[in-house]
Formats: C-alpha cells, sequence, structure tokens
C-alpha cells in the first residue's frame, strides 16, 4: 500500500477546511493580526463612520457672536415751530387813528405805541364826571349831618351815598374810556402787520397789530399713543429744521388729553432763539430721547420670518441646533439695525438662516461682528 497518495489526500483535505471554514482566521493570520483585536477595532470603526456621517449631515452656516449692548432710545415726531407768543391787538373802543403806522418786521418794546385814537368829547365827559362826583360828596356831608341832627330821614342819606357812588363809576368809566384810546405792546417782540393805518375808523374788537416773539420759539409735534408714555417733562430734545439747521431744545409740555380724531398726544419743546434765526411756521424732525435699553445690533440681512410670520432671527443653539427668536425693531442705520428680544450673547445666523428651520443641526462657522 502507497502511504503517499494517502498523505496527499489530508493535506488537500485540510487545505481546504482552511480556506473555506477558517477564512477570517486565515486572512488575519496572513495580515499577522490577532482576531480578537480584529473583533474589537471594528466596533470602534462603526462609531467613527457615524460621527463623520452625522457631521456631514448638519447644515452649514455663517453665525457672528453678538452681545447686548446700551442705546439711547428716540420718539421720532413731525412737527413744525410756533412763536412762544402770538397777539392781535385790538381796539376796545371806536374812534379813529390818530398816529402814524409801524411797518411789519418792526422790533417793539413792552409798552411801546402801537395805534393811538383820537379822544373826541371824551376829555370833557371825564370833568362833567368828576363835577357831578364833587357834588354828590356836598350832598353827602350834608345829608350825613342833618341825619346826625335828627332834621333828615334815612332814605334821604341813603339816596345820597348812592348818588356818591355813582359818580364815582361814571368818573372810573371815564378814565378807562381814554385809557383805551393808547394801544401798546403787551410785551418785547415782531410786528408780524402793518398796525392800522393814519385815519382808520377802529371799533371795539377791529385790529390794531399782530405781535409774536421768537426770542424763544416752541416745536410742535404730536406723540402717537404707543409712545407716548416714553415722553417725559424736562427730556431733552433735537430736531431738524426744513433748512437743515439743527436745533437743541428741553420738553416743556405734554398733552394729557389726546386728539379725538389721530389719538395722538400734543407736546411741545422750547428752544433758544436769541438771534431770530428760527422763523414761525417751519417744518421740523423732532427726536425726543427717552431711558435706554440693551440691544443687539446687527446686519439688516440677519431678519427672517418664521412659519407664523414673525420677524426674527436664528441663533446657534448650545446643541448646535437652531433657535428662532421674535425680535423688535428699535432703529434703522445705514450699517445695521437694533433688535431687542435676544439674549445678552447670542451666535447670530447672518449666512444659511433661511434655509435652516428651528430644531435643525448645523455646523457654524463664526465671522467678526461688524460694529
Amino acid at each position: 500500500m502507497r502511504i503517499v497518495p494517502i498523505l496527499t489526500a489530508v493535506a488537500v483535505t485540510a487545505s481546504l477546511y482552511m480556506v473555506v471554514i477558517e477564512r477570517d482566521d486565515l486572512m488575519a493570520f496572513a495580515r499577522g493580526e490577532d482576531a480578537p483585536e480584529a473583533e474589537q477595532a471594528t466596533p470602534a470603526t462603526a462609531d467613527g463612520q457615524q460621527l463623520a456621517d452625522a457631521a456631514e449631515s448638519r447644515v452649514g452656516v455663517v453665525a457672528v457672536h453678538s452681545k447686548a449692548r446700551s442705546i439711547g432710545n428716540a420718539v421720532i415726531l413731525r412737527g413744525q415751530t410756533q412763536a412762544i407768543r402770538q397777539v392781535e391787538v385790538r381796539a376796545e373802543t371806536t374812534s379813529t387813528v390818530i398816529s402814524d403806522p409801524l411797518r411789519k418786521g418792526s422790533h417793539v418794546q413792552k409798552g411801546d405805541l402801537l395805534c393811538e385814537l383820537d379822544p373826541g368829547t371824551r376829555p370833557s365827559m371825564l370833568l362833567q364826571a368828576q363835577a357831578q362826583l364833587k357834588e354828590a360828596k356836598i350832598n353827602l356831608t350834608a345829608a350825613s349831618k342833618l341825619s346826625k341832627g335828627g332834621y333828615a330821614s334815612e332814605t334821604r342819606l341813603a339816596s345820597a351815598e348812592a348818588a356818591e357812588r355813582s359818580a364815582q363809576a361814571a368818573v372810573a368809566t371815564a378814565e378807562r374810556e381814554i385809557s383805551h384810546l393808547t394801544i401798546t405792546a403787551p410785551f418785547d417782540g415782531l410786528l408780524e402787520s402793518d398796525t392800522a393805518e393814519l385815519g382808520s375808523l377802529l371799533q371795539p374788537g377791529s385790529l390794531c397789530s399782530t405781535v409774536i416773539q421768537l426770542d424763544t420759539i416752541k416745536l410742535v409735534g404730536y406723540v402717537p399713543e404707543a409712545e407716548v408714555n416714553k415722553v417725559t417733562l424736562g427730556a431733552s430734545a433735537g430736531a431738524q429744521l426744513s433748512n437743515g439747521q439743527e436745533v437743541q431744545g428741553k420738553v416743556t409740555f405734554l398733552s394729557r388729553s389726546a386728539d379725538p380724531a389721530t389719538r395722538t398726544f400734543e407736546v411741545e419743546i422750547t428752544v433758544p432763539n436769541p438771534d431770530l434765526s428760527i422763523r414761525d411756521g417751519q417744518t421740523a424732525d423732532i427726536a425726543i430721547s427717552s431711558a435706554g435699553s440693551l440691544a443687539h445690533k446687527l446686519p439688516q440681512s440677519a431678519l427672517t420670518l418664521n412659519n407664523q410670520g414673525q420677524l426674527g432671527v436664528r441663533v446657534v443653539g448650545s446643541d448646535s441646533t437652531v433657535v428662532f427668536y421674535p425680535v423688535k425693531l428699535l432703529r434703522d442705520e445705514a450699517d445695521g439695525v437694533w433688535l431687542d428680544g435676544l439674549p445678552e450673547t447670542a451666535d447670530v445666523i447672518v449666512v444659511g438662516q433661511d434655509f435652516v428651520t428651528e430644531g435643525v443641526a448645523v455646523a457654524a462657522t463664526y465671522r467678526e461682528t461688524e460694529q
């Protein structure tokens, strides 16, 4: 019996067993690795692959580190200038003007003559009233002495007292009528119209002239009811007039009653005007300062809308997912907008915010905040 064929058959059988049945161990042996180590390495490789897949599934965005800063709020109004005083000086009696007129634009001081009226018979009427008063006093003295001696009744004494008081009233009326013949300026100011012309007949209520005071001037505007609580008496205010001039003043009046048609509240700002450069009736853009608040300054492009149509911004949360914050626009400037409604610090998405929604995982790249 030959032994070589038998050994050959055994070797072939063993080789087939190793190749077919123990193929994994044979390949590990060929690579010089132990099978248990290879089995341990397989889960680690799987976890790394899962992390890599997760990272690849995140949406890439660009964000900025934003920190809230204090800003001064302002209430913006549209208004106009108004003279601090304006009076139409009118006649209180009937007569003709005997003084030369003053031309509009003239400066006048308090007490300066504006219109002088013809006295007519008024001086004579005053003399008559004074004479009647003198006679009434004599009659009253005589009636009083007779009454004390029992020679005159109380009725006669009372009649004499009434006559004396009536004469006093007549004198006062005549004096006041004469005082109305001279019409003077009630305060320092400018004539906005010519005084009444020489020879003009003035009656009670007829206009002599209009006097305005401009050395202090008012800015008058109307505050919406939503912002009226932001305005306080004494608050600083500034304005730019229609000619480009800028002025500063303080709030001196705030209405307590709203206009029934517009639901706005009147506000007045007093502004110095020593050189009279500000005229009555000029249009003004008014800004009234109010208490400051914390806000974020961000690019206007960072604003977006959520599914409910709310205006806001999307930020990168602590777990690298998107969070939406509704915001309120406080101020719009050329290089950005000031927003309220965000935490004190926030990583605001400024590129890609319209391609992600709340809860989506993102891979953020950060850039410097534009101040």
